[in-house]
């Protein structure tokens, strides 16, 4: 026969309110506190990421697109001074279309003959901005720190059935 238990006794016979009994139940609820809570402090810094990359991913097409576009107005010109007008409003207007200070870029040209707008002459653009990360502060000249620098080069050949320079 079994021995009778008493309104105190658990089924596996140790009293209810015993130290084990207790510290498991005092934790009833904190599991979910402890996902919330882990969850946030890993998720925070993975959403920052991804709008981090998004922004430096974005300035990327911008100067790349300016750089090619760029190269493309400069062999189309009718001489120096023209191409390097147009040259500068191609940067500053494709820039400008993707958020980027167009002050803040630098462009430089390159050709590989004397004459830039020699037929068959190749003509190099590279355009180089740089893109602040978002959520720095501006402080203690941080814009060094919290920014990205992105280059960008295209190289465009000048038609052979241009008329060259005047």
């Amino acid at each position: 026969m079994r021995p009778s238990r008493s309104s105190s006794e658990r089924s596996d016979g140790r009293p209810r309110d015993s130290p084990v009994a207790t510290g498991l139940t005092a934790d009833r609820g904190s599991a979910s506190l402890e996902f919330l809570t882990v969850g946030v402090i890993l998720l925070v810094p993975l959403v920052y990421l991804v709008v981090a990359v998004s922004v430096i991913q974005a300035a990327a097409l911008g100067v790349e697109g300016a750089a090619r576009q760029a190269a493309r107005v400069a062999v189309l010109a009718a001489d120096r001074e023209a191409s390097d007008v147009a040259v500068d409003r191609a940067v500053r207007v494709t820039l400008g279309d993707y958020g980027i200070d167009p002050a803040a870029a630098s462009v430089s040209i390159s050709c590989d003959r004397r004459d830039c707008l020699e037929p068959g002459g190749r003509v190099s653009v590279s355009v180089l901005a740089r893109v602040e990360l978002p959520l720095v502060p501006d402080l203690l000249a941080l814009e060094t720190m919290g920014s990205v620098p992105i280059t960008a080069t295209a190289t465009q050949t000048v038609s052979r059935f241009a008329s060259g320079s005047p």
